[in-house]
């Protein structure tokens, strides 16, 4: 269990990195993704550094859980501008990180 936690960690703060990144690069697609879901372009830098932010916190064990739930809370947010916009399959599917995260959450909790 602990490889696959590990690997799915691993996975998670990949995935985390790379959306906040899109976004702090101000990226064409993460621009448009917030104009179509009604949400204003400021809140493509908040929501960037707290991806990033959880991405980086998840990597020490002493900081793993507060990670894990700032990552869950960006790709819920993310997942809900997604519904937003109309695309539900791609909104379910969005939400599998968020799920993840929060299983490693209480992996975490009953693994300290």
């Amino acid at each position: 269990m602990r490889i696959v936690a590990y690997g799915l960690l691993a996975a998670l703060v990949l995935i985390s990195l790379a959306a906040g990144g899109a976004k702090l690069a101000n990226m064409p697609q993460e621009i448009a993704f917030f104009r179509d879901a009604g949400v204003s372009a400021f809140w493509i830098v908040p929501l960037g550094l707290a991806q990033i932010a959880g991405a980086a916190a998840s990597v020490f064990a002493r900081t793993r859980i507060a990670g894990l739930a700032l990552m869950a809370a960006g790709f819920l947010a993310s997942s809900m501008m997604i519904f937003s916009t109309g695309d539900v399959r791609f909104g379910a599917l969005s939400l599998i990180p968020v799920v993840l995260a929060i299983a490693l959450i209480g992996w975490e909790k009953r693994r300290a």
